[in-house]
């Protein structure tokens, strides 16, 4: 059997091959054409052929940022793959590999159910995953399933500084404007990476982020919330003891707080998400019998 993964990013495509999906081989990893859609179909396929030469391909499944359409066979929205837009990938990448069964979800929706399953969710019977990079995003993971959702879940728009004491009144008070990567290289006018640890503005974060993750524990339930992004695992980063102590603290003692962990699975989260979704298509899936560790 061979099975295509993929992950579609702003910055980088990942693709990889699965004969079994428990493992992949070594990724193929290249710059997204953001504003060509028909070059990044094109180097999907020049990839595949690298990794699986004429090789019949048995099912493809991968993430891609931006809103999902309701049909999730491409995006409506995105403010970087903007060639990308109102594009049929599914279609398209069906074409490219002889009617072979394609399927997309949400980028960041498939890291964490590849988080709930080969990652630091396993175990979890409802568990949330939320990434802060240069956006914030999320998803809901229930019994090791994508929960069901219209479009998709955005817990980085929700409002928090309501009378805009924070940021002003040109600029809408979400999460994601407080505490992403991009926010705050526009507070600070540098990268966050060249922000020392020892600097205050972490600790603010850790705060910001913990009432985003009050309102997650009381809107999802969730018994497990799992972490990732750039300003998580990367150096220097918005500490997670800070976070677990601020989110305790804004809870309080109506609001039981659940586990906080990092993410484990890095740059290869989405990846992984894909071999779980092949195997819940096709009827393989079956909760608590993952793999206990990542192997590649």
């Amino acid at each position: 059997m061979n099975y295509i993964l993929f992950d579609i990013g702003g910055t980088n495509t990942r693709v990889a091959l699965s004969n079994d999906l428990v493992t992949f081989g070594e990724p193929k990893k290249y710059d997204t054409p953001t504003n060509d859609f028909e070059a990044g179909i094109k180097a999907i396929k020049d990839a595949v052929a690298e990794l699986c030469p004429g090789g019949k391909i048995t099912a493809v499944a991968g993430g891609v940022r931006g809103l999902p359409n309701k049909y999730k066979t491409g995006i409506l929205f995105d403010n970087k793959l903007t060639g990308w837009v109102n594009k049929n990938i599914v279609k398209s990448l069906t074409e490219v590999f002889n009617q072979a069964p394609v399927y997309l979800e949400n980028d960041t929706a498939i890291i964490g159910l590849g988080e709930a399953s080969f990652g630091s969710g396993q175990g979890s019977s409802i568990m949330a995953y939320h990434t802060i990079s240069t956006g914030v995003g999320g998803v809901r993971v229930v019994q090791g399933e994508i929960d069901k959702a219209t479009i998709g879940f955005e817990p980085g728009h929700q409002i928090l500084d309501i009378d805009r004491s924070l940021l002003g009144k040109d600029t809408v008070h979400t999460l994601e404007n407080l505490i992403s990567g991009s926010a705050l290289e526009r507070s600070r006018g540098t990268k966050p990476y060249d922000i020392p640890q020892t600097d205050l503005v972490w600790s603010q974060l850790a705060f910001y982020l913990a009432l985003g993750l009050r309102n997650t524990v009381a809107y999802w339930s969730p018994d497990r919330v799992v972490l990732g992004g750039s300003m998580i695992v990367g150096e220097p980063r918005i500490l997670l003891e800070d976070i677990i102590k601020c989110t305790r603290d804004s809870l309080g003692d109506n609001l039981l707080c659940p586990e906080i962990v990092d993410a484990a699975l890095m740059d290869n989260g989405g990846l992984y998400g894909a071999m779980v979704l092949l195997k819940q298509k096709s009827g393989l899936f079956k909760f608590g019998e993952q793999p206990t560790a990542p192997q590649t």
